[in-house]
C-alpha cells in the first residue's frame, strides 16, 4: 500500500471545518480523517495489482567499462482494466543506472509497453540487476498498491582496454619488424621468406644452389622471424593482484597488458593463449584456429570481464600445469603477477626451473608510481618512516628480480601505463632478434 501527496493537501482542507465549528473541532476533525481514511482504503482496493503485469527483459549487450548501454523492459497487462502508475527498474550502484530510473506507466488492457533505462556501469564485471517496482494508482489518485519483482538481467561490462591507442604504432613496428633485411638472415629459430639475387656482404651460407642452378647466377634466401609462435599469457588473480594502484586493481592493469600484447601477437600469426586462476582455473582462452583468432580479443575480454581477484595465495604448481598442458613446444610464456617477495619466493620459484627450461619465460608486474613518491618524501618524521619501509620494500622487490634473473626469466616493473608498451616492445625484440 502507498499514500499519494494529495492525501496530505486533503487532510489540511479539513482545518476549514474545524475553523468554522470550533466548538466541536475535535469531533469535526475526527470524521474528516476518517472520511479521508475511507477514501484512501477505498482508493487502494480499487487500484489495480501490481502482480497482474507480465515483465519481461530483453539481453543487455556487453559494454566496455564507463561506456554507456542501455537495458529493455517490456511490461504486458493481460487484463481489462487500464493500469496507471510508475515504474522503477532498480539496478546495483555499480551498473551505473542513468536517470529517468522511474517510469510512468500508462497502460490499456491487453496492450504492452517497452521502457529503457540507460545503463553506464563503473566496475569491471557482471553488474546485476536488483528488481523492478511497480506502483499503480487508483482512479482517485490518492493511494496505490506497490509490488517488487525480481526480474533477472545483468550487463557485463569488459575491461576498457585503454592501451588501444598503442596498437597502431606496435603494429607498424611489426611491419617494419617484418620488411627489414636486416631481419632476414639465416639462423636457429627463423623461417623462409623468398629467394632474392645476392649481393656483396651476404652469408654464403644462405646460397640457394638449385635456385642458383636454374637461374645462372647467385640466388640467396632470405628468412623472416618465425610466425605461428605460441604466447601464452598467465593471469593471476590471487590476493596480490587485489591491491589498488590508484583507482583500479592491478589486476585490471594486468588485463590491459596482457590485452595489447595478445592483439599484437595475434596480428604478427603468433597463438595466443590465456590461462587465469589462483587456487583454480577461472579462465582459458585459446587461438588454435583461424577463426579463433580473428575473434580472439572478443574472446579475450568476455572471458577477463568477470574475473575478480580472491584473498588466496596462488597455486603456481597448478598454473604451471596449465601452461605446460597446452604445448610443448618452446613458447613465450608471460606471468603477469605483482613482484611481491613474499607470495613469489614461497610460490612461484620452486617451479620457475620446470617452465625455463621448456620456455622462455617473462614476469610482467605492476609497479605502484605512489612508492617511489613515499621514497623521496621525507619532510616529516611521519614520512622518514614511510619512506625508510618504502625503500625496504624496494630492496626486497629488487632482491626478488635478481633471484628470477637468474633463473632466466626476464622482469619487467613497470606504471600501469607504461607496463603493456613495456611488454610489447620486449615482445618485438624477441621477434627482431629471432629468439621467439
Amino acid at each position: 500500500m502507498v499514500v499519494r501527496g494529495p492525501v496530505v493537501a486533503l487532510a489540511l482542507l479539513g482545518l476549514v471545518p474545524v475553523v468554522l465549528w470550533p466548538d466541536s473541532a475535535g469531533a469535526v476533525a475526527a470524521a474528516w480523517l476518517l472520511g479521508v481514511a475511507v477514501l484512501v482504503a477505498a482508493d487502494v482496493a480499487l487500484a489495480p495489482a501490481p502482480r497482474s503485469l507480465l515483465l519481461e527483459r530483453a539481453p543487455v549487450p556487453q559494454v566496455r567499462l564507463l561506456e554507456e548501454t542501455r537495458t529493455t523492459l517490456t511490461v504486458t497487462n493481460p487484463g481489462s482494466r487500464r493500469v496507471r502508475g510508475l515504474l522503477r527498474d532498480a539496478w546495483v550502484p555499480s551498473a551505473g543506472a542513468q536517470e529517468p530510473t522511474r517510469h510512468p506507466l500508462d497502460l490499456p488492457g491487453g496492450e504492452r509497453r517497452t521502457v529503457h533505462t540507460a545503463l553506464r556501469p563503473t566496475r569491471r564485471g557482471d553488474r546485476p540487476a536488483v528488481g523492478v517496482t511497480v506502483r499503480t494508482f487508483g482512479p482517485l489518485g490518492l493511494g496505490g498498491r506497490q509490488r517488487t519483482t525480481p526480474v533477472p538481467g545483468v550487463v557485463r561490462s569488459l575491461p576498457p582496454f585503454r592501451s588501444r591507442r598503442h596498437l597502431p604504432a606496435k603494429l607498424a613496428q611489426l611491419r617494419q619488424l617484418d620488411g627489414r633485411s636486416a631481419v632476414r638472415t639465416r639462423g636457429q629459430g627463423t623461417e623462409f621468406d623468398s629467394l632474392r639475387d645476392y649481393v656483396e656482404g651476404d652469408d654464403v651460407r644462405s646460397i640457394d644452389w638449385r635456385a642458383t642452378a636454374r637461374r645462372q647466377h647467385v640466388v640467396v634466401r632470405t628468412w623472416q622471424p618465425e610466425r605461428d609462435r605460441r604466447v601464452i599469457l598467465v593471469l593471476d588473480t590471487a590476493r596480490t593482484s587485489a591491491a589498488r594502484i590508484g583507482d583500479e586493481p592491478r589486476l585490471d592493469a594486468a588485463m590491459d597488458a596482457a590485452l595489447l600484447l595478445a592483439a599484437l601477437a595475434s596480428r604478427a600469426g603468433d597463438r595466443v593463449d590465456l590461462v587465469a586462476g589462483d587456487r583454480s582455473i577461472r579462465a582459458r582462452v585459446g587461438s588454435g584456429t583461424t577463426a579463433g583468432r580473428s575473434g580472439l580479443l572478443h574472446q579475450l575480454v568476455t572471458a577477463m570481464a568477470p574475473l575478480e581477484p580472491v584473498l588466496l595465495e596462488a597455486d603456481w604448481p597448478l598454473l604451471a600445469g596449465a601452461v605446460t598442458s597446452l604445448t610443448r613446444r618452446r613458447a613465450l610464456v608471460v606471468l603477469l603477477t605483482p613482484l611481491e617477495p613474499a607470495a613469489l619466493e614461497e610460490g612461484l620459484l620452486p617451479v620457475l626451473p620446470g617452465l625455463t627450461a621448456h620456455h622462455r619465460v617473462v614476469v610482467a608486474s605492476v609497479a605502484d608510481p605512489a612508492l617511489e613518491d613515499i621514497r623521496t618524501g621525507t619532510d616529516r618524521v611521519e614520512q622518514t618512516y614511510a619512506a625508510a619501509a618504502a625503500e625496504r620494500t624496494e630492496s626486497l622487490r629488487h632482491r626478488t628480480a635478481v633471484a628470477l634473473n637468474q633463473l632466466g626469466v626476464t622482469v619487467l616493473d613497470e606504471s600501469p601505463e607504461d607496463l603493456p608498451v613495456a611488454l610489447s616492445d620486449h615482445y618485438l625484440a624477441l621477434k627482431a632478434q629471432g629468439l621467439l
